[in-house]
């Protein structure tokens, strides 16, 4: 299976991705990294790594429609049959989803459907949860709106501030991905409408329970 991985910043999940790959944990390759940003530290994670690395900036087009299509492209030509939003700071448009429609994968920062959007562990402070995570999702062309592939909950502490709560949540959103994804390579995850059942390594319908804080949908 052949990633895309899209991200505007410091790329961690895309480092957690790359070192499922090169560890065999995660049997897929990633094909090319792009991102908007020419400082995005992501672009040189995928240098290192020896991954084509893309600079294609959203300020040279006219539209988010115009960009997504040469988006499109650019994936196209590396041959990626599955893109991952790693931190891609970018709303999607229809050019995009439907090119890849049902194989768009994003990691929030929540546990979904709960505080969907911008500042999801703000939002979950603000509310006062005793528990917050993070989802790995299909993307459609709503605000996470897509179907549920894992989560992990992680506890909300006394004390917590925003940046204490987003550290702890991104050591499992390190996990989840990578998870995620060798469930996807290995034909395990299977859309059912708004549903998503995910087999067993036997093949079948299974309700998985990884860890105590990692579940698959």
């Amino acid at each position: 299976m052949r990633l895309g991985v899209l991200a505007s910043g410091s790329g961690s999940n895309l480092q957690a991705i790359l070192d499922a790959c090169a560890s065999g944990l995660l049997p897929a390759q990633v094909a090319a990294v792009v991102c908007n940003v020419p400082e995005a530290r992501a672009l040189e994670r995928a240098r290192r790594a020896g991954v084509p690395a893309v600079l294609l900036s959203h300020r040279r087009f006219g539209s988010r429609e115009e960009y997504d299509r040469e988006l499109v492209a650019v994936l196209r030509s590396h041959g990626v049959d599955l893109v991952c939003l790693a931190g891609f700071m970018r709303l999607l448009t229809t050019e995009l989803l439907r090119a890849f429609e049902n194989k768009i994968l994003n990691i929030h920062p929540s546990l979904l459907p709960a505080f969907p959007g911008m500042h999801a562990v703000r939002q979950a402070l603000a509310a006062g949860v005793r528990v917050s995570g993070c989802t790995v999702h299909v993307v459609d062309e709503g605000t996470d709106t897509g179907p549920i592939l894992v989560q992990a909950a992680v506890p909300v502490l006394d004390g917590d501030t925003e940046e204490t709560l987003a550290a702890r949540i991104l050591v499992q959103e390190h996990r989840c991905y990578p998870r995620a994804l060798a469930l996807w390579a290995q034909g395990r995850v299977h859309l059912e409408g708004r549903r998503v059942r995910i087999d067993d390594a036997g093949g079948n319908p299974a309700r998985t329970l990884s860890s105590p804080e990692l579940t698959d949908a």
